[in-house]
Formats: structure tokens, C-alpha cells, sequence
């Protein structure tokens, strides 16, 4: 126990009156990625190949307020908190994506906390950008957009996990109409001025040919679970989150090999959060025959459309 060598000069502040240190050394929610971003697989990054690449960078800068972390020849890095998960690669005579084709259906980016989503909502309604719907899915709170070259592109936040209903491996997720009112309340006095530090690609959704086809390569391949299944789309995750990658035929049934001079999708990535993680999984590759290229930090393959996955530790 600490004493004084001299009596106080006035009387010492009582409990109650005293600074909460706790709180003050308190994490801030904003500057945490979530628990989609701590599972044994989770998204790393995604990387579009654009034909303008000044307006598709200054689009994601003003929407969400991403920094430029790095730029060399052609190709721009986007993120927050230091962390790069949005690569735009320049390729001016790219053909323009075609839904009727496999590639990306959205990138969904994930708020760390409902506050900064409601803040920036209302960033977004102030500047008048235009959305193409939004939806309560139960586990989330999700705003929905249109990048200027027409990828799909997600805004949202997380409930707690312990409220997701759960049975077994799967999760109901719902399409219900999301109250904006309500969302709004919580954004409090802050208004967005940047992407939190806390901001990550929460999953990936694919527009691909077949759904059967695509279990077969994220799920009994990759080593992805199904955590919900719905007319014509699949719902995989890992460590049960309630997706880190979907994929759906809504738009592109039967479509065939990805062309690779399309705009759109470049390649999207998972982290593993150990070299564990990674071995198991490349191994699980190679004994399905799939293809498996070593990169910088991992490893790269291609689904049955050709679209590129990555894996990095």
C-alpha cells in the first residue's frame, strides 16, 4: 500500500468522484475489427479490376472514407487502420462485368460497431448518395450500392453473435424491412469523418454458375461451412460466423468460366489466423486437385469459374 510522506492538501477524491481509469484504457469499439474478422478462415481482401481507376479510387475514399495505404504503377491499395483490403488494379480496355456472368456479386464491408454505421448513414444521406436498398438480415443491418463501374457493394453492421438463433451449423438469416429511424438514433453526437480503424471486408458474395458446384469447392474443398441455404444461393462461413462467403445463381445460372479480361472481381482473398490453418487448408486443395499456386504470404487457386482465391497468414 502506497502512503504520503506529507499530508494532503486538500481531501482526496472518494470512489465515486475519482476517474474511471477502466474505461479510459478501454478499447475503442470503433478501432476493433469484429468477430468475423477473428475466425480460423476470414476475409482478407478483395481486389477489382477497374477501367478508371481515379474515379473508382476517389469513390471508395468518399463513401467510406478509406486512406490510400499504397500506390505502384497501376494499381492502388485501399483500407483502414493501416490495413490494406481493397486493391483496384488499373486496365483501361477491360470489358465492362456482366451480371449474367460469374464474378462478384457484392464486397461487403463491415462496420465495427452499429454506431459507426448509423454515423455513416447519415454521412451518406447528407451527400445524397444514391443506394439500392437496404435490409434487416437479423444477425445484421445492411445498406446496399452500386460502385460506379456496377460492383455491388455492401455496407453493414453485426448484431452480437449470442443473439444469432443458431441450429446446429446453420443460422437464420433474414430479409426483413430495416428500420433506418431507428438505426439512425444510435449514431449519437460523432459525426463519420473517416473509415474506423476497425472497418474490414466482412464476407464476399459470388455470382457463380451452379450452387451445388460452388458447395462442393468452398465448403467440401476449401473447408467452408453452410450455414444457410435459400432458392438459388449458399451461405459458407468458417468458426461460426454467419457467412464469410456466399453465392448465388439469381442472375448467372449456368454460367461458365469467368473471362479474364472482365472487369469486376480480380481475386478475393482469406486469412488464416495461424501457418496451422493455412497447411491444413492447402492440403485440403491439393488432395481435391485443385490447383494451388504459391504467392507472397500463402497461397492462390481458382473455383470452378476461374475466379482467383487466396490464401495468406
Amino acid at each position: 500500500m502506497l502512503t504520503s510522506r506529507k499530508p494532503h492538501s486538500r481531501p482526496v477524491a472518494s470512489a465515486a468522484e475519482a476517474p474511471d481509469i477502466v474505461s479510459m484504457d478501454a478499447p475503442n469499439p470503433s478501432a476493433q475489427p469484429t468477430f468475423a474478422s477473428k475466425t480460423p478462415l476470414h476475409i482478407g481482401g478483395v481486389a477489382l479490376v477497374v477501367r478508371d481507376l481515379e474515379r473508382m479510387q476517389a469513390y471508395y475514399r468518399e463513401l467510406l472514407g478509406l486512406a490510400e495505404i499504397e500506390r505502384t504503377g497501376d494499381t492502388v491499395r485501399l483500407g483502414a487502420g493501416g490495413v490494406v483490403f481493397l486493391e483496384l488494379q488499373h486496365r483501361a480496355d477491360s470489358t465492362p462485368d456482366d451480371a449474367r456472368t460469374a464474378g462478384l456479386y457484392h464486397t461487403a464491408f463491415l462496420m465495427p460497431t452499429r454506431g459507426d454505421l448509423a454515423r455513416w448513414v447519415l454521412r451518406i444521406a447528407q451527400n445524397r448518395v444514391p443506394v439500392t436498398g437496404v435490409s434487416d438480415h437479423l444477425v445484421s443491418e445492411a445498406i446496399y450500392l452500386d460502385d460506379p463501374e456496377g460492383n455491388g457493394v455492401e455496407v453493414y453492421s453485426d448484431r452480437a453473435p449470442e443473439t444469432w438463433r443458431r441450429n446446429g451449423d446453420r443460422i437464420e438469416i433474414t430479409t426483413d424491412p430495416l428500420d433506418i429511424d431507428d438505426l439512425v438514433r444510435a449514431a449519437g453526437d460523432d459525426t463519420y469523418e473517416a473509415a474506423p480503424a476497425g472497418l474490414r471486408v466482412g464476407h464476399v458474395h459470388l455470382r457463380v454458375g451452379d450452387v451445388a458446384q460452388a458447395e462442393a469447392f468452398y465448403r467440401d474443398t476449401l473447408g467452408l461451412t453452410v450455414t444457410r441455404s435459400r432458392q438459388g444461393a449458399s451461405f459458407m462461413s468458417s468458426g461460426g460466423y454467419h457467412h464469410h462467403t456466399a453465392a448465388n445463381v439469381w442472375h448467372s445460372r449456368g454460367a461458365g468460366p469467368r473471362e479474364t479480361n472482365r472487369a469486376g472481381l480480380g481475386w478475393f482473398s482469406f486469412e488464416a489466423t495461424d501457418q496451422a490453418t493455412l497447411d491444413t487448408t492447402a492440403a485440403r486443395l491439393k488432395t481435391a486437385g485443385a490447383s494451388v499456386a504459391a504467392i507472397a504470404g500463402g497461397i492462390e487457386t481458382v473455383d470452378p469459374w476461374g475466379t482467383r482465391v487466396r490464401v495468406t497468414v
